[in-house]
């Protein structure tokens, strides 16, 4: 067990090299939102399936109108009317017309499709007349208003490649290809452990001394968000048998997560618990809030490979922060990832910030967007105990460890939290 300083890039370095990505599940297309694909997927019919119309209007031969315009209307027959989900059984031909409706399969013989708006159609109508002729009113180029069969996807081609993330528009693309089941990395369940005599369930009340366990909920929901499934061991007491009894339930997890007991000033009894189980690693990170963070492999017995442990701070930022520097990034590689970067924008801040002990500040601020500029503002007081400066945050902007001092006006990259810039505080003025 060692306790040094080391840079947040080392320490995400040390606990990437021991995560791997999981293995593959099927699962129902709907049920795999946010996850990755194992395997390719090839297409076994073409999209669209057949010839079908863009628009409502009339399918028509295009050499049937050379010439059509409002003043000299080429006039047809119509000799049939086709919707979406039927295929008429007429042909087009020399001088008709079939009305049709956008979806619907082209009709044989037709090669063009003039919308209604390009037609005397509205204009019949209003004169009581019944459709059996119409009007057209321009001359389209041939194939106009047409979706060719396979104009989206052909039959045999590769439609997604392993490796994907899986979002709405794609799930529509496996639905429209008839894949109901496909193989995806499965989500890892992270056991999310809390540890200290003074927490108490949040449904208790408060007594001398105590506070309430927020650290198991803040992490639960940052385990969701990121595609994990969160598994509350609850707290535990600083005791070795509270301790090994809820890790020993935390064995059959992908990753386990604590908050508390790794500071320099914490009892020795959670270190030491956590290493009689496993390889152990104290870290001091050179970062604001989080400081002390602990990572390791837990034994679980026979030739099974090793539980991977962060151990994120005990104060409800500094964990929210650490989680997201450490535990997102591990979360996203078990499911396949491979880009696990946080989305950063260069922000103009509104605040001065001090750096007097050469760490990487994780400021919480709020981000606006005025014209072309992204502009950043202090949430309030940045203590780590302060959760109410998380919740009023959309970013975190980041103080390099060689930058002693922020100024308004200077330049940062802010990680986004998310992109909602109305959050808590009104848009700027267009």
């Amino acid at each position: 067990m060692v306790n040094h300083m080391i840079s947040v890039d080392e320490a995400m370095d040390r606990i990437l090299r021991h995560i791997v990505v999981l293995d593959s599940e099927d699962r129902a297309i709907l049920e795999c939102l946010g996850q990755v694909l194992d395997a390719d997927i090839r297409a076994n019919e073409s999209i669209p399936p057949m010839d079908n119309s863009a628009m409502d209007g009339f399918a028509v031969r295009a050499r049937d109108i050379q010439g059509a315009a409002s003043l000299s209307p080429v006039v047809l027959s119509v000799i049939d009317q086709v919707a979406a989900g039927y295929v008429s059984s007429r042909k087009v031909e020399a001088g008709t017309a079939i009305r049709i409706m956008t979806g619907a399969p082209v009709p044989a013989g037709a090669d063009t499709v003039v919308p209604f708006e390009d037609t005397d159609e509205e204009a019949r109508v209003g004169r009581g007349e019944t459709l059996s002729d119409i009007g057209i009113l321009v001359e389209p180029v041939e194939g106009a208003n047409i979706r060719r069969r396979g104009e989206d996807i052909t039959a045999g081609q590769v439609v997604l490649r392993r490796g994907t993330m899986l979002r709405p528009p794609e799930i529509g693309l496996l639905a429209s290809i008839g894949k109901a089941k496909v193989s995806v990395i499965r989500r890892p369940v992270v056991a999310i452990l809390a540890t200290g005599d003074e927490l108490l369930e949040i449904s208790e009340p408060l007594a001398p001394g105590k506070i309430r366990d927020t650290n198991s909920y803040t992490t639960a929901a940052q385990v969701l968000r990121y595609g994990g499934i969160p598994m509350m061991l609850g707290i535990g007491r600083d005791t070795a048998r509270s301790l090994n009894e809820l890790l020993g339930r935390a064995l059959d997890a992908d990753l386990l997560v604590t908050s508390g007991g790794v500071s320099v000033g914490d009892y020795d009894v959670v270190k030491n618990v956590l290493a009689e189980r496993g390889e152990m690693d104290l870290w001091s990170v050179r970062m604001k809030p989080g400081k002390p963070s602990a990572f390791g492999m837990i034994r679980r017995g026979g030739d099974q490979p090793g539980l991977p442990h962060l151990g994120l701070p005990g104060n409800p930022v500094s964990s929210m922060i650490t989680f997201e520097q450490f535990v997102r990034p591990a979360i996203l590689k078990m499911l396949g990832h491979t880009n696990l970067e946080k989305p950063t924008v260069r922000a103009v801040m509104e605040n001065s910030v001090m750096n007097r002990d050469h760490r990487r500040i994780y400021c919480r601020v709020i981000v606006r967007r005025t014209g072309d500029t992204y502009r950043a503002t202090l949430t309030g007081p940045q203590g780590s105990g302060v959760l109410t400066s998380m919740s009023r945050a959309n970013g975190l902007a980041v103080v390099p460890e060689a930058v002693a001092r922020v100024d308004p006006g200077d330049t940062v990259d802010v990680q986004m939290l998310d992109w909602n810039e109305s959050h808590n505080l009104p848009q700027e003025a267009p």
